[in-house]
């Protein structure tokens, strides 16, 4: 009933009560009946009233609620309309889906106390509810885990009673994602912790956060450090290579980076070396540059390395770095100084006459004057810089420039000086002095190997005056006229078949027979001269001659071989080296196999030799090229082992067949016990990958027997045999056949 309806009887009983008072007047005689009737109706009417407005006022609020409840039936989120009394309890479609409950059952308290989470319908539960927001979680019949967050808020309110909306948010899936996220972190933690590898991340590259990990390698006090405190645990040796990566800019790229460092604790002094895994990822709209990386502790590895990276990287003699190491550091000086913005410098310095020395004092004493020279120029090495013996008497120091352009000058004079002062005693009669000669970094040279050439441009330029000092000038390129006149007879020599091959025996070990030859060029001048390829592919490879030598190399070397076995020779292995000009030219399959296919020689009977410094300049690339010519069927040996990065972990990734032991292992096995040992773990490593092993330099037959001892597979050595002409070597067919 609506309240204008009650107004209206009201109005009607009002007029009726008129038309009787009206109707008495005019007829007297009537009027006690007429009024006595009125009044009996009027009572009845006001108690229907009465008894209407009473139930009305009781179930006014269901009639308004059950038309709320139709509009929020099919809402796409859990509703529940409810009083206090619970006399009155409706949910819509979507929470009885969740309840996998029937409407007829919605209506209940034991319904309403799932939905909410309630223990008990008492006032303290409902005062959690009615507070405002409340979660709960329930389960449904498939025994699934519902949890919802309940807004409830007052609908209606009367004197004995009041009606409540409950408006859920369906949290289930939010719930989950934070635990698998926890469960993802915890396992990311656990992962880094078993692998011991730490990961340090910064925006601004002030402040690192650092992991749990990180923490306990270096005994940080938090997960937060700053890029100072951090490079302040870095070898001061290697905090330019650190300068470097965090100064880098490659997020254009996106290129993963590495390099290797030596760090310490916070609280300790020793360094452990460690390999740094980096990367830029720059801003965008939505996100802040990031730089970070990986720390894994490589130190085990570094002194597992050790020995056989002494024999590569250190000189037996002054126990200062060698050519290598030299060339190798110098690179990643020379990136690191045009990335920063230094400056450094490089002198080339020899002993001026040393072979008198050797001569009138004997080799002893000579070595005492190489290794006391050594140790003068490490007294001139700043951090990032170095010193090292190139050859015999020649030397290299490497060291940082500040803007002082006399500094060099200065130096070299100094170590002069120092030298001078070893005159002394067996030497007094000797007079001590070097020449020097220096150049700039990264000025003078677009890689570290071109300064260092013209250091040693400069060091010539003195004119073998003892004791001259003389700096780089670009000039000095026309000084070096005998070099132009070397190249252009040797590419007369070219032109007249002066070039030819001679052959050194490779013998296997277990029979005694010949399994190979090594092809090596010689320069025969019409006169009879025999110049060696140290003196003239240098100079091939720098006027680009090197190309047609390589080519006859590759040709004549086949050529031969296919005529020994048709001549009924024992069927052998013909070995040829390339160089870096031609192992990185895209046609250099299809060469090969032109070679092969011209002089019919089966593939299996070709071996392609490439040295350490060779392969690895670019490894990714290296690793295409050599696939290519084992796809062919050529063999695969890597040369002079032990000379160049001598890292174990590139026989895993080089698809060699050959391991060629450099003769610096072999001079003195007998006598040297870790060279042995270092020569025995080698083998023992090359033979679990399956791949072969050979001794260079074997002179004696106590070398033959230690190495076949050590499971070496072959040898090569003046012992069996110098390179020789082709019909030299076909008499040694019958000995060693």
């Amino acid at each position: 009933m609506k309240y204008g309806n009650i107004l209206a009887a009201s109005l009607a009983i009002c007029l009726s009560t008129a038309l009787v008072v009206a109707f008495s007047f005019m007829h007297p005689e009537y009027s006690v009946l007429v009024i006595g009737v009125y009044f009996i109706t009027v009572i009845l009417m006001s108690v229907i009233v009465f008894i209407i407005s009473k139930i009305y006022t009781k179930n006014k609020s269901s009639v308004d609620s059950e038309d709320f409840v139709r509009v929020i039936e099919n809402l796409d989120s859990e509703f529940i309309v409810w009083s206090d009394d619970f006399t009155y309890i409706r949910m819509n479609k979507r929470i009885r889906e969740l309840l996998d409950i029937p409407l007829e059952e919605s209506c209940g308290k034991d319904a309403l106390k799932k939905a909410l989470g309630l223990p008990d319908l008492s006032v303290n539960s409902l005062s959690l509810v009615t507070a405002g927001k409340h979660n709960a979680s329930f389960n449904t019949k498939t025994n699934k885990t519902v949890s919802i967050t309940w807004s409830t808020s007052l609908f209606k309110g009367f004197k004995k009673r009041s009606l409540y909306l409950s408006t859920g948010f369906n949290i289930t899936e939010i719930k989950k994602m934070k635990i698998n996220l926890a469960s993802a972190n915890d396992f990311f933690n656990s992962s880094m912790e078993l692998a011991e590898i730490g990961v340090i991340m910064s925006t601004d590259r002030k402040k690192y956060a650092a992991s749990s990990e990180t923490v306990r390698m270096f005994g940080l006090k938090s997960n937060s450090i700053s890029v100072k405190t951090f490079r302040s645990l870095i070898h001061p040796n290697d905090r330019m290579q650190f300068d470097s990566a965090v100064n880098s800019d490659n997020e254009e790229s996106g290129e993963i980076k590495k390099i290797e460092l030596r760090i310490k604790k916070t609280d300790g002094a020793s360094y452990r070396w460690y390999s740094f895994r980096y990367k830029s990822i720059r801003a965008t709209d939505n996100t802040l540059p990031l730089f970070g990386g990986a720390l894994l502790d490589i130190n085990e590895e570094r002194e597992k390395d050790m020995l056989i990276e002494r024999l590569a990287y250190i000189d037996e003699v002054t126990e200062i770095a060698n050519r290598n190491r030299l060339v190798s550091i110098g690179q990643e000086t020379y990136e690191c100084s045009r990335t920063l913005g230094y400056s450094y410098w490089i002198i080339a310095l020899d002993i001026d006459r040393f072979h008198i020395i050797n001569d009138t004092c004997g080799y002893e004493n000579g070595n005492y004057i190489l290794r006391n020279f050594a140790h003068i120029l490490y007294k001139f090495v700043t951090p990032g810089g170095l010193a090292a013996r190139i050859s015999g008497d020649n030397f290299a120091l490497v060291f940082r420039g500040y803007g002082d352009d006399d500094l060099p000058f200065r130096t070299a004079k100094n170590i002069q000086e120092e030298f001078a002062k070893l005159a002394v005693d067996e030497f007094a009669a000797v007079n001590l002095s070097c020449s020097a000669g220096f150049s700039k970094m990264p000025d003078d040279g677009d890689s570290f190997l071109n300064v260092m050439e013209h250091a040693e441009f400069a060091l010539k330029s003195g004119g073998g005056q003892p004791g001259s000092i003389c700096g780089y000038e670009p000039s000095m390129h026309d000084s070096i006229i005998g070099v132009n006149e070397l190249e252009k007879s040797l590419a007369l020599a070219i032109d007249n078949n002066e070039l030819q091959l001679f052959y050194q025996p490779k013998i296997d070990l277990k029979s005694g027979k010949i399994m190979g030859v090594e092809a090596l060029i010689r320069w025969i001048k019409p006169d009879g001269t025999v110049i060696t390829p140290d003196a003239f592919v240098p100079i091939a490879e720098r006027s680009r001659l090197i190309g047609k030598i390589s080519e006859f190399v590759l040709n004549e070397g086949c050529r031969q071989n296919a005529l020994w076995q048709k001549l009924g020779y024992p069927n052998i292995v013909m070995s040829i080296n390339f160089t870096s000009a031609d192992f990185y030219q895209n046609d250099l399959k299809e060469r090969v196999l032109d070679a092969l296919v011209r002089t019919d020689l089966d593939a299996k009977w070709l071996e392609v030799e490439l040295t350490e410094t060779l392969a690895l300049s670019d490894i990714d690339y290296a690793v295409a090229q050599m696939n290519k010519l084992r796809d062919l069927g050529v063999k695969l040996a890597m040369d002079d082992f032990g000379t160049g990065y001598s890292s174990l972990s590139y026989l895993q990734i080089l698809p060699i067949t050959l391991l060629k032991l450099d003769r610096s292992f072999i001079t003195d096995i007998q006598h040297d016990n870790i060279a042995l040992k270092i020569v025995s773990a080698v083998i023992s490593i090359a033979k679990s990958k399956k791949i072969k092993t050979i001794a260079e330099g074997i002179e004696n037959p106590e070398q033959e027997d230690i190495l076949r001892k050590a499971g070496c597979d072959y040898g090569q050595g003046y012992y069996y045999g110098k390179p020789m002409p082709a019909e030299e070597l076909e008499k040694l067919f019958a000995k060693f056949g």
